[in-house]
């Protein structure tokens, strides 16, 4: 599949370099809705071409899961800006049901939705209604989801570089012939993707992985802890875990902490949202190092591009949304608690300038 690449950022912190990330999350029932609390929309000044200029456009968005901070925040960043846009969003999130994804994907075809954007889920259960609904002539765009489908838009964060640039600050950190733990799950494509980098890296500074654990639920962080403490009672003597996911991250920190290993074992994760800054600048935090987009600008992105499909004004198959490397060093230091500083720290999570025409009123700034 074609991917067209963005530039990443460039920055000067002694280990900030460019990367990105992704997440893992589904409701019951659709829904609709508006963001808890909306950036103001840069104002659009351009004739809105069709079929934004005649009332709302029906978009349904299939969350495989929208649990956890970082996706709650990019569902809001995602509604935001259909609000912003005039479009009549459809919420369907499966928290985590691979089987209800489909069904929801299945609705959502059927709703009269012009187009449908899909974000993370299974090839296996959701390739058929992608093809489906591309068949029915309806605009799909993807967010972390592999598909052959020709027609189909895909975004996605650029994984392998992300996952590179916090690897790099790993084995800075823990140096060669290192024991060293992993968490992470196989299936989603943005993990199987940091998986690649991670299993180079391993070769390179011929690391040794004393376990592997991990699972993906709508409770994510609370459930992996378990999982981690355990492989930490068997292997305490490894001096770095990755876990490239915040939400896999937040459990291995904990599991560290339970296990009072803070002082030997370092957690190196991935995304970032409030949470994951608060955690990371707590005392005593293990969690040292991070790479992530701004979640808000990332969902609003999205829906951004699928605007733009469906104004037959996109003119490419894929956007690459690019990312930072963030440590927790550089937090402290900046006396960074939240989102809203680290945006005006690091100008480079901006996406104002990704997927945008002058009609398109812009809520990532």
């Amino acid at each position: 599949m074609s991917r067209a690449r963005l530039p990443l950022a460039a920055l000067s912190l002694a280990s900030v370099s460019a990367l990105v990330l992704s997440g893992c999350s589904q409701s019951s029932d659709a829904s609709t809705g508006t963001a808890d609390t909306a950036a103001p929309a840069a104002a659009a000044t351009g004739k809105k071409p069709a079929p934004f200029g005649a009332g709302p456009v029906k978009v349904a968005l299939v969350r495989q899961s929208g649990a956890g901070d970082y996706f709650e925040q990019w569902g809001n960043g995602a509604k935001a800006q259909a609000k912003a846009l005039g479009i009549d969003l459809t919420v369907y999130d499966a928290q985590a049901d691979n089987a209800k994804q489909a069904t929801d994907l299945s609705s959502a075809i059927n709703s009269g939705a012009k187009a449908i954007i899909i974000d993370h889920g299974f090839p296996a259960t959701i390739q058929p209604e992608i093809d489906k609904a591309v068949k029915k002539g309806v605009k799909v765009v993807v967010y972390d989801v592999d598909t052959p489908t020709k027609g189909v838009v895909s975004t996605e964060q650029d994984d392998a570089s992300m996952a590179k640039a916090v690897l790099d600050v790993m084995a800075g950190q823990v140096g060669k012939n290192a024991r060293v733990g992993y968490v992470n799950v196989a299936g989603y494509a943005a993990l199987d993707k940091r998986d690649t980098v991670w299993k180079s890296t391993v070769t390179a500074e011929a690391w040794k992985q004393q376990f592997k654990v991990g699972k993906v639920t709508d409770s994510t962080a609370t459930d992996n802890v378990p999982l981690v403490s355990a492989a930490l009672t068997q292997h305490s003597d490894v001096t770095g875990v990755f876990a490239p996911y915040d939400e896999l991250a937040k459990g291995a920190v904990l599991a560290v902490q339970n296990k009072k290993l803070q002082n030997r074992v370092k957690v190196f994760g991935a995304d970032v949202s409030n949470a994951d800054i608060q955690q990371m600048t707590a005392a005593d935090s293990p969690w040292v190092a991070t790479a992530g987009t701004d979640p808000s600008a990332v969902g609003a992105a999205v829906v951004r591009t699928t605007a733009l499909e469906l104004a037959g004004r996109l003119g490419r198959t894929s956007v690459e949304f690019p990312a930072v490397a963030i440590t927790q060093d550089f937090l402290r230091e900046k006396k960074i608690a939240n989102m809203d500083q680290l945006r005006q720290a690091l100008p480079a999570l901006n996406l104002s300038q990704v997927s945008t025409a002058d009609w398109i009123p812009n809520v990532a700034h």
